[in-house]
């Protein structure tokens, strides 16, 4: 008797345990299904309001840089071009300095100042885009307005090839305004990945590489970087997708405008901007579409964005076995 009780108990006990792998199978599974299901209703409900500009304007929509509310005549070349130039140049300005930053706190930087430094980076991140803006707006803004964009177009404005870039009243609001704001905000997002993944780096291959005479140059050269390749472009892309889809902070100093300037000092727009702006005063069907259509192509550039990341994650991870 004691045998088939401890038998029963056994059985009793595995079954128990099956159902709960089945259950936890069944959550996880279901949360990510759910993310799915939103992403995907997400993407149609916005293909679906903006199916009016589609039908009416086709490719042209997507080629054209008219933006006339009052003659129902709208392109989305412009805020388009807007937000992959604001995202590019501050891309350039944010790798670079979240690369040093994060270098110095992982390599260099003394540990009791490392926390103070790292703490400062996260308060940054966490600033609502809105406080950025208004800073950019009445403080950066006038600074670039007589200081920064006069001494650009004194000096660099004559030049033959990369002149016609910064050629303009010095308004002090304009792309690379814009630009410069964005850069600002998305260095604590990059800055804070890299350092996590350089600091995951094994201490036993620094101390290797030190120990064979290596200069912390040479350490982050080829020990660091090598083992976090993949995570840095990740951090990389992360910052873009931050860039692309940040609203407030552009919308204060881009300057709104619906023209097409080779300019980086001119005032330009984006879709997130555009939607921002526009949306309360859509008064006509095709108006609100072609605000809805701009949501949804803000969308699918992202989805490429992130799609291309991981095709680039992939191919280093190959490349690295």
């Amino acid at each position: 008797m004691p045998t088939e009780a401890a038998g029963q108990g056994h059985r009793s006990a595995y079954v128990s345990s099956a159902f709960a792998d089945r259950l936890f199978l069944w959550l996880t599974a279901g949360a990510g299904w759910i993310v799915f299901a939103v992403l995907v209703g997400t993407a149609i409900s916005m293909a679906y309001g903006g199916r009016e500009a589609v039908q009416t304007f086709g490719w042209n929509f997507i080629v054209s840089s008219d933006w006339d509310a009052v003659n129902h005549k709208f392109g989305a070349l412009i805020p388009i071009y807007g937000t992959l130039l604001s995202s590019a140049i501050a891309l350039l300005i944010a790798v670079p300095i979240s690369f040093g930053i994060a270098t110095f706190l992982a390599e260099v930087a003394p540990p009791w100042l490392r926390g103070p430094i790292g703490m400062a980076i996260e308060l940054l991140a966490g600033i609502p885009s809105i406080i950025y803006g208004m800073w950019g707006l009445f403080i950066f803004a006038p600074f670039m307005a007589t200081t920064v964009e006069p001494w650009l177009t004194e000096n660099l404005g004559p030049w033959p090839i990369i002149g016609p870039l910064f050629v303009g009243p010095p308004l002090g609001i304009g792309m690379l305004t814009a630009a410069i704001i964005l850069g600002i905000m998305t260095i604590p997002f990059i800055s804070s990945v890299m350092r996590d993944v350089f600091q995951a780096v094994p201490p036993s291959l620094r101390e290797s590489a030190f120990a064979m005479g290596a200069t912390p140059w040479e350490v982050v050269r080829k020990v660091t970087l090598p083992h976090t390749r993949s995570a840095v472009v990740g951090a990389i892309f992360l910052g873009l997708g931050r860039a692309l889809g940040e609203t407030m902070a552009v919308t204060f100093v881009l300057g709104n405008a619906h023209d097409f300037s080779a300019s980086l000092l001119m005032p330009g727009n984006s879709i997130a901007a555009t939607i921002a702006n526009e949306f309360t005063e859509a008064d006509s069907p095709i108006y609100l579409s072609s605000l809805v259509a701009l949501g949804f192509l803000l969308f699918v550039v992202t989805f490429i964005v992130l799609a291309i990341a991981k095709i680039m994650l992939s191919r280093v991870e190959r490349r690295m076995g």
